[in-house]
């Protein structure tokens, strides 16, 4: 299985890991706290060559047990961008939280992203990568 690739803050530290499983076209995301605008940035950089190559994602994990939230409106609006630049270029994505405000986002995103989008429970990493696998599912 792939290692995580850790994406540097502002400031050396760690923001966001992300996984990506090339063979099921699945991204993993953790967030480990506020989230910045170059966090957004740098995630594009790393998948974008991926969606390039393939034409899109199978699936994005969004894995945290608390959503951090965000450092400052700037990382709001670059969040919103990045959904903004690749919502149709991702089939399903899993929320797999226990914070009550990702566990809601999936039925307020289902609105404006074309996603299939589906909450799981933090322990449920397990069947969330089960649904997001195309040779599963």
């Amino acid at each position: 299985m792939p290692s995580m690739v850790r994406l540097p803050r502002t400031g050396g530290k760690t923001m966001i890991n992300h996984q990506l499983l090339r063979d099921q076209g699945i991204l993993i995301v953790t967030p480990e706290g506020p989230l910045e605008s170059a966090d957004f940035e740098k995630l594009a950089q790393e998948v974008d060559p991926y969606i390039e190559e393939k034409g899109m994602l199978n699936g994005l994990m969004i894995y945290t047990e608390k959503f951090p939230g965000w450092d400052d409106f700037a990382a709001l609006v670059s969040h919103f961008k990045f959904v903004k630049n690749h919502h149709q270029k991702i089939k399903k994505v899993a929320a797999v939280t226990d914070s009550g405000f990702v566990s809601i986002a999936p039925r307020l995103a289902n609105h404006f992203v074309q996603a299939d989008i589906r909450h799981f429970d933090y322990h449920d990493k397990e069947s969330a990568l089960d649904w997001l696998n195309p040779d599963i599912a």
